[in-house]
């Protein structure tokens, strides 16, 4: 049978002493006073309840009563006076119960001391062991320095993982809403899933041009018909005639070259070789000199390979959906008709170099200035200028609806998981897309497997958080990428500060180049000089020449919708060889012809881009500060100023511009100098153990690049809004040369606020900022 244990004993009787403490304190609380507090919840005329408080005490009458401005019932009520005899017999029934067990636990304590507890059980007892303390692996803090977080990530990387994967990813047919595409967004999904990284999809409806195969594009000179196979997605559609006239590539300098030797262009079929600008711009800048369609070809002299390849490609002079400009293409979403003004008003058509150079044997005209740079590499053509010859271009591009899937996987952060940096590439292409999307969709996918890997293997802790992403409609001008960035943009730009680009991150061996946002050039050149050549001798830096590695970035880059867009800092980066890789828009973008540019070593440069993406992506998620230089915007910003300062002065000298000086913009720049300098100030007095200090310090440097896209502007007009990198009127380059005075003083004025308004918000507290402007 089993005993009851002594100290059951003593707690059964320390409940009950409890107990009756608790009568006791209540009763001696009324012997002293009657004040009390009572809360009833009262309806509201809205039919609400509200807390009613109510207090009492024997300075007041027996009627008095506390209730709110709407009025109420009595709720206090005296106590009879009975109500003391029965307190005075608790007081001391309490007393009593006090002492006995006062007596009881003595007793019991003593005899605890001498005899062993019996236990309710029938087996022998154990034998007493030495107690020992096992610490779980999972309680280790296990700190990692950045030279063990390198090492682990390039132990992780391997050549042979990569020929595997490129394998497994390389498909025939990928393009956007395709079968492939989708076949491939399922296998990143299942991969994110098994990697246990929470993945999901973004879905969009998106509008795609696409041919329409009853009735092909065509080009007719005289009794010669071409139909080309390659086209422009986003071409305006018709049926137009005008003499051929051959600008070489179609930029503003080529352009005037033909003006000035009296080359009509105002109703001309403009015949332009690919290149130096993109095909969107090309047609633009046609549109504007008044052509009435543009044939875009292949040069020789640029893209050495077959006469006949077919180029494809898209002439929106912008990203996304041009169908719902500035809001995202989702399913339920109901908005009025609408379209970008970025899409083309003139029909655009790509052609082979075979057919350029029919066209070009019979164009007539002056011939252009040895020094012009019009002549390209077609051979027996003499690249006369043209003017005398007609063509008739007809485009039948049709609409289609398709449906599109991003997908994202997430290896959340330790610290601070809601601030992330974002890493994505495209899976799409025209055609095999080996270099321009089965390169970047291995690299996320090794990537995200790595870093997985780091944090549950060997106990790495980001204090961030990293985004993989895979995105859709890449080749229609980063359709995919852009949805988001409209579905998401108000918690993308408090949360997301970086983007890294992963698209045609392998084009070549032996040099490199990138283009970034100026507050991500000193990380860019960090990882250059730490990233060793698997190739060579040396890092990544003595791969190149230090003066011409870094790039402007261009429109048609994908990370520019996430920097001009959305105002997250990006970068793009390119290992290439001494040439551009020439096969992008075509189908010749195959693994023969990437190894051809690599020398046989894709996997081994593959790993070396993906090393490269991962220390600067694992850089920013590791330190406690974020490595954004607020610094190197200081030049950038000095350079437009002093282009405004020049034009201005030139204006008001000749007597057409009154009234408007620049000193206001001089000293938003200076504004902006100062923030920039109080945040390094910021940073080398801060205690880095101090997790607050260091949030608050990041906040601020998020605030640079958000804070530089212009208010004033409509994201349907001029989507890409911010004022140094961006383009349209508001940008301090276009204020700069623009012939409109009254465009100049307004642009201006909106300019210098938006770049003050930056400097503020970089200070932080209100009372710190600068009002001197």
């Amino acid at each position: 049978m089993c005993k009851v244990s002594k100290p059951l004993v003593v707690a059964v009787i320390f409940l009950t002493t409890a107990t009756t403490m608790n009568q006791v304190r209540s009763a001696f609380n009324n012997l002293v006073s009657e004040r009390y507090s009572r809360f009833t919840l009262q309806p509201d005329e809205e039919g609400g309840n509200h807390v009613e408080v109510k207090l009492s005490n024997d300075a007041l009458d027996d009627t008095t009563e506390v209730t709110d401005q709407l009025g109420g019932s009595p709720t206090f009520r005296p106590h009879p006076q009975q109500q003391r005899r029965r307190a005075v017999c608790y007081l001391a029934l309490g007393v009593l119960v006090l002492i006995t067990g006062y007596i009881v636990g003595y007793v019991s304590h003593r005899k605890h001391q001498q005899e062993p507890p019996v236990v309710c059980s029938t087996a022998e007892p154990e034998k007493k062991e030495e107690r020992k303390t096992i610490v779980e692996p999972q309680d280790l803090k296990v700190s990692l320095d950045w030279q063990d977080i390198t090492r682990l990530l390039a132990e992780k990387l391997t050549a042979q993982d990569f020929v595997k994967t490129l394998s497994d990813f390389d498909l025939a047919d990928r393009s956007a809403g395709s079968d492939g595409d989708m076949h491939l967004g399922n296998q990143i999904f299942n991969e994110f899933k098994r990697l246990e990284m929470d993945p999901w999809s973004d879905i969009h409806y998106v509008q795609l041009q696409t041919q329409d195969r009853e009735r092909p594009n065509s080009v007719r000179l005289g009794s010669t018909v071409f139909e080309p196979q390659g086209y422009l997605a986003y071409s305006a559609k018709g049926n137009v005639q005008g003499k051929v006239v051959y600008g070489n590539y179609g930029r503003q300098e080529d352009l005037d070259t033909l003006l000035k030797k009296n080359v009509e262009l105002r109703g001309s079929v403009m015949l332009l070789r690919a290149g130096q600008i993109s095909f969107a711009q090309q047609v633009a800048n046609a549109a504007e000199k008044g052509a009435t369609a543009v044939l875009i070809y292949p040069d020789p002299e640029d893209y050495r390979y077959e006469d006949k390849t077919e180029l494809y490609g898209h002439v929106h002079l912008g990203s996304g959906d041009p169908y719902t400009p500035g809001f995202p293409s989702f399913n339920h979403t109901q908005f009025p008709p609408t379209q970008s003004s970025g899409l083309p008003t003139i029909p655009a058509q790509t052609i082979t170099a075979q057919m350029a150079k029919a066209i070009l044997e019979k164009i007539g005209g002056p011939a252009p200035e040895a020094s012009s740079g019009f002549k390209g590499d077609l051979p027996s053509v003499a690249y006369s200028l043209g003017g005398s010859v007609n063509v008739t271009v007809e485009v039948n591009n049709v609409l289609a609806s398709r449906e599109i899937h991003n997908v994202f996987g997430v290896i959340k952060g330790f610290t601070d998981p809601d601030r992330y940096v974002v890493l994505g590439a495209q899976r799409d292409a025209w055609g095999p897309g080996y270099a321009r999307a089965n390169v970047g969709t291995t690299i996320l996918k090794e990537l995200a497997k790595a870093v997985h890997e780091m944090v549950e293997q060997d106990r790495f802790t980001p204090r961030r958080s990293l985004v993989f992403a895979s995105w859709s409609a890449g080749e229609y001008g980063s359709v995919g990428a852009t949805e988001w960035l409209e579905g998401y943009m108000s918690s993308l730009g408090t949360r997301a500060f970086t983007y890294i680009s992963l698209d045609g991150a392998l084009l070549g061996r032996g040099s490199f180049e990138a283009s970034a946002s100026p507050l991500l050039h000193s990380l860019l050149e960090s990882t250059m000089k730490q990233v060793k050549n698997p190739l060579g001798t040396g890092t990544v830096y003595n791969m190149v020449d230090q003066k011409d590695w870094l790039k402007p970035m261009s429109m048609e880059d994908p990370a520019y919708p996430f920097l001009a867009f959305s105002g997250i800092p990006s970068i793009s980066f390119h290992f290439t060889s001494l040439k551009p890789y020439p096969y992008y828009g075509t189908k010749l973008d195959t693994l023969d012809h990437l190894n051809s540019q690599t020398n046989q070593r894709t996997g081994e440069m593959a790993v070396l881009a993906a090393q490269f993406a991962g220390q600067m992506a694992l850089r920013l998620v590791h330190d406690r500060l974020l490595q954004l230089d607020v610094s190197r915007y200081s030049s950038t910003i000095t350079k437009a100023v002093v282009q405004i300062f020049k034009r201005t002065s030139q204006l008001t000298r000749s007597g057409e511009l009154k009234g408007v000086s620049p000193t206001w913009l001089n000293s938003a720049r200076g504004s902006f100098m100062r923030a920039a300098d109080d945040i390094n100030i910021a940073i080398a007095n801060t205690d880095l153990e101090d997790k607050e200090a260091c949030r608050i310090l990041n906040d601020r440097m998020m605030m640079v690049e958000s804070h530089l896209l212009s208010p004033y502007v409509s994201p349907r007009e001029t989507p890409f809004r911010h004022v140094l990198l961006g383009r349209g009127p508001h940008t301090l380059a276009s204020v700069s040369q623009t012939p409109d005075m009254d465009q100049l003083r307004t642009q201006l004025a909106l300019a210098t606020w938006t770049l003050q308004g930056c400097a503020n918000a970089m200070v932080g507290n209100i009372w710190d900022i600068d009002n001197d402007i």
